[in-house]
């Protein structure tokens, strides 16, 4: 018969008040061994509650106390759990020793149990990062099928998930993402363990942002936040959802309280030893404290991520980039680039690698990174990725005097970050806009672009952005210098007419359409009152531009 407080600690624990269960159970191990089950319960409030190293601990006990009392499933199911533990820390020889510890004391007494799934998971992970997408699917429906045979509900979810993560990456985006969903049904109706439904949470919501599926990833990091509220005792997961949120957050433009999620997911993470998930709190610290102009800030932020092992790209680069540091910016976004495998860091990192290439005015290769964007954006069906396409092809062909196609991109753009409630992005679209609308001699919708954006980015305080539009609007848009009001690449294309070059030969010098070339001969053909390329070649020489 179980003692009294142990029956208060078995309430406390089916009620998620965890320090109270860890209390109860370990005053109760203080006056006399506990029985191998209520150890394993012991270790899990310990985990649960942020003691970790204790934890490990405990769970070895409980390991050892279930081969005493010649439990092999149960000791299996331990050493599942340090496996699972040393994984996540890093350890993969002492992770490695207790699977092949868990699967020996199954074997020499020949167990059939559902303990034999879980030790399928850990193989799953190696196939997966292994990029044996195939392999770790059979084996994630091998654990679901042994899970179902027993009923055991925390296996089938680990399975289920791993099965659609494995789809997403083999590129079955919808049956992977309904697989999701239907695990995580399981996870809000409260069917799991609390550790397994942790893990299914972060998984999913890390599913989420590989898609580039925002929304799903936003609806199920609201659903964290609120499970992690229910149990103000839970340590773990808790710097996950304060990292999602931050990002979240960052991207709807509710700035000041994404930064406040950052710096907390910094502080919790940092007190416990070798959180991997540091250096992607660190990070998102430096993308707030980038866009709001804050460069040092960021920089310091990025830092140290790069010390707990994320790398500190796009973001230091874009700061290089603000900074005027072009060749900076440009050699360390390639080395990144080439050292990415991961299919959603590489996008984020061709997105920025083309906005820096565009603004060192290497043109032809942002044309090329562009074209890899688009090639893997046609793979996934994603508004957010169509979005950051469409943006960067308007600043490319925007670069490629073409303000034309630069418009009809970033007006599409603009739809899908408005439609993705991302204000800064949206603002960005509008600057791309104007600068267009410019080009076109469209002064007034210049004004307006640029003055909206403006305005949006004074709310969001992003100060550097606010600087380079005040500086666009004290502007006319024409060089002084220049006559007869034409602009820096009208004069590069009369100089070429009066060099006697063909529309092809100035296309090709200049890396633009014959299209375009027509539509600059026109405008200065009609800014200086010309009517033909005689009369055009005449006026260079008079004013000594040949």
């Amino acid at each position: 018969m179980p003692t009294k407080p142990l029956v208060r600690a078995q309430q406390a624990f089916d009620e998620h008040r965890w320090e109270d269960a860890y209390s109860l159970l370990a005053s109760a191990e203080a006056q006399s061994p506990l029985p191998p089950a209520d150890l394993a319960r012991l270790a899990m409030t310990a985990f649960l509650t942020g003691r970790d190293g204790e934890s490990v601990e405990i769970l070895t006990r409980a390991h050892h106390a279930f081969l005493a009392h010649h439990d092999a499933p149960g000791a299996a199911r331990c050493a599942f759990w340090l496996s699972f533990t040393a994984l996540n820390t890093g350890d993969i020889s002492r992770s490695t020793g207790w699977i092949a510890r868990a699967r020996r004391v199954l074997d020499d007494g020949g167990h059939d149990c559902v303990e034999r799934g879980y030790l399928l998971m850990p193989d799953v992970r190696r196939l997966v990062n292994q990029g044996d997408f195939a392999a770790g699917h059979a084996m994630c429906l091998e654990a679901a099928a042994i899970g179902e045979r027993f009923g055991d509900a925390d296996l089938i979810a680990l399975a289920r998930q791993g099965c659609g993560r494995a789809l997403i990456r083999m590129g079955d985006i919808a049956q992977g993402s309904s697989l999701l969903d239907e695990v995580m049904v399981a996870v809000t109706a409260d069917e799991l363990s609390p550790a397994v439904s942790g893990i299914v949470y972060c998984s999913v919501i890390a599913a989420c942002f590989e898609m580039f599926d925002i929304r799903r990833a936003r609806e199920w990091t609201d659903a964290l936040s609120d499970w992690c509220a229910a149990q103000p005792d839970l340590m773990p997961y808790r710097g996950s959802c304060l990292i999602q949120r931050a990002e979240i957050m960052r991207l709807r433009g509710v700035w000041p309280q994404a930064l406040d999620e950052a710096r907390r997911a910094c502080e919790h993470l940092s007190k416990r030893p070798r959180q991997p998930e540091l250096g992607a709190a660190f990070y998102q610290l430096g993308e707030l404290h980038r866009v709001q102009g804050h460069l040092d800030e960021a920089e310091e932020a990025y830092r140290r991520a790069s010390e707990v092992g994320r790398s500190p790209q796009p973001g230091l680069a874009l700061v290089r980039l603000a900074q005027g540091k072009h060749e900076a910016a440009t050699t360390a976004i390639a080395r990144a680039v080439s050292e990415a495998r991961d299919p959603r860091s590489r996008t984020i990192l061709v997105a920025a690698q083309i906005e820096i290439l565009l603004a060192a005015g290497d043109n032809a290769a942002a044309k090329s990174a562009l074209d890899e964007l688009v090639a893997s954006a046609s793979k996934i069906a994603s508004p957010f990725l169509q979005a950051i396409v469409s943006t960067s092809s308007g600043a490319v062909s925007l670069a490629a005097d073409d303000p034309e196609a630069a418009l009809t991109s970033l007006h599409q753009a603009r739809t899908l970050w408005r439609d993705l409630d991302a204000p800064y992005e949206a603002a960005r679209c509008g600057l791309l806009i104007g600068l267009a609308c410019r080009a076109l001699r469209d002064t007034d919708g210049a004004q307006l672009e640029l003055e909206a954006a403006c305005r949006t980015f004074r709310q969001l305080g992003a100060s550097l952005d606010v600087a380079r539009i005040e500086a666009l609007l004290s502007s006319s848009g024409a060089s002084s210098a220049e006559p007869g009001g034409l602009t820096h690449r009208e004069v590069e294309v009369l100089k070429l007419v009066a060099s006697g070059k063909t529309n092809r030969a100035i296309a090709g010098a200049l890396d633009i359409s014959e299209k375009t070339v027509a539509r600059h001969l026109s405008n200065i053909f009609t800014k200086l009152d010309l009517s033909s390329r005689a009369a055009a070649t005449a006026y260079a020489f008079q004013h000594h531009l040949v």
